[in-house]
């Protein structure tokens, strides 16, 4: 009788350890790579300047024409009287300026 309980629990506790395993591979290949990505983009939201050639989340391109706490104004095209206030997490991508 003691040589079946023992097995039982050893099945158990096999069970606990491949569980955790599972949980600790899905952290390293989906949530810390998510994470990582997200620290870039705050650190590019942080480094945008007036001026900055930037893509939006819907494919649109632009230029920052001013920036507040949370809020950006982006010009798009050559058209000076299309400026359109946005959320600086729209922003996808930021190509800096030249410095002239």
């Amino acid at each position: 009788m003691n040589l079946l309980a023992a097995s039982g629990m050893g099945g158990v506790g096999f069970w606990v350890i491949y569980i955790v395993v599972i949980i600790a591979f899905m952290y390293f290949i989906a949530i810390r790579p998510q994470r990582k990505q997200q620290k870039q983009l705050q650190a590019l939201i942080a480094s945008m300047e007036v001026g900055d050639s930037v893509e939006t989340t819907s494919g649109f391109y632009g230029v920052i024409i001013d920036i507040t706490d949370d809020m950006v104004i982006v010009e798009f095209g050559g058209n000076k009287n299309c400026r359109i206030p946005m959320v600086k997490t729209a922003i996808t991508r930021v190509e800096k300026a030249n410095a002239e």
